[in-house]
């Protein structure tokens, strides 16, 4: 990992960037439902099934302008084309305006809006680490949030408040197990057949398409584990410090911090059972690796 700022922007806490997340995530959200249009205008970007709306644009020109009249200093990168800089605060803004997009396509109602703060670089794989995030559903109005140090909670449309914590599970074959698959046709033969290896060791498994929910989910307990491979920072960023917030752990494969090649996130009491059991599949499959 590069070396971080290890105090960057003292005038501004965890805490308040977890606000300016929650904030700016929560209206996007809202943009995007409410501003939806009749006809999506559809495009695609690494293959025919990568689609991306015109409401994914959208509310990402929305947090670039919400959080540079916040955060003018702040440096930002999102998914879609548009800005992509360090600022000069030490503090730079990730977000993915719609994860899930194909849900959000298909009015599938697992779709998010990730945004998180951020010390280091997120161009970088292990270049940065998160200081506060937030992934909103804006369809169930469930917002979930987290700062370095003061742990993670779900607010649902009410106003609850309610703290996350993983779960304790440590039997594999009792794991409830989240994924999500490229859109490239070699990495999704490659996820399917290390599934198949994995499948009949564990309860069952989750494919619901939004990789910042999934990890929200680990968060909640909701399910016990997640894994995936190919996820950049946008879609990962604010939802691994929720994981983390809550008593979890995010991670790349071995040793490595948690990027494209491979993510791993689960409650601590699973974890050693749950890596062995996926390096297993990982390494039973004949199919080549992408």
């Amino acid at each position: 990992m590069t070396d971080l700022p290890t105090d960057p922007d003292p005038t501004i806490t965890p805490a308040d960037l977890r606000a300016i997340a929650v904030e700016v995530a929560a209206a996007a959200g809202g943009l995007i439902v409410a501003d939806r249009p009749e006809r999506l205008h559809v495009a695609t970007k690494s293959t025919d099934t990568d689609v991306v709306t015109e409401m994914d644009q959208r509310a990402q020109d929305y947090l670039v302008a919400a959080l540079r009249e916040r955060r003018p200093d702040d440096g930002f990168v999102g998914e879609e084309e548009g800005e992509s800089h360090l600022g000069a605060s030490g503090i730079t803004w990730v977000v993915d305006p719609i994860d899930g997009t194909v849900n959000y396509l298909y009015g599938v109602p697992a779709y998010s809006v990730s945004v998180a703060a951020v010390t280091g670089d997120p161009r970088i794989e292990g270049g940065y680490e998160p200081l506060a995030g937030a992934v909103v559903n804006p369809v169930t109005g469930d917002v979930y949030s987290a700062a370095r140090g003061e742990g993670a909670t779900r607010t649902d449309r009410t106003g609850t408040v309610v703290r996350l914590r993983v779960n304790d599970v440590d039997d594999l074959g009792q794991a409830l197990v989240a994924t999500g698959f490229g859109y490239a046709a070699d990495r999704r033969a490659w996820q399917a057949a290390v599934l198949a290896g994995l499948l009949p060791e564990i309860r069952d498994i989750r494919r619901m398409g939004s990789a910042a929910l999934d990890l929200c989910r680990v968060a909640e307990g909701s399910v016990d584990a997640y894994y995936e491979r190919g996820l950049n920072a946008w879609d990962l960023a604010a939802g691994w410090l929720i994981v983390t917030e809550a008593g979890g752990t995010v991670s790349g494969r071995g040793s490595a911090v948690p990027g494209v090649d491979l993510v791993i996130a689960s409650g601590n009491a699973l974890r050693p059972l749950f890596v062995e059991g996926l390096e297993r599949a990982m390494s039973a499959t004949d199919v080549t690796s992408a």
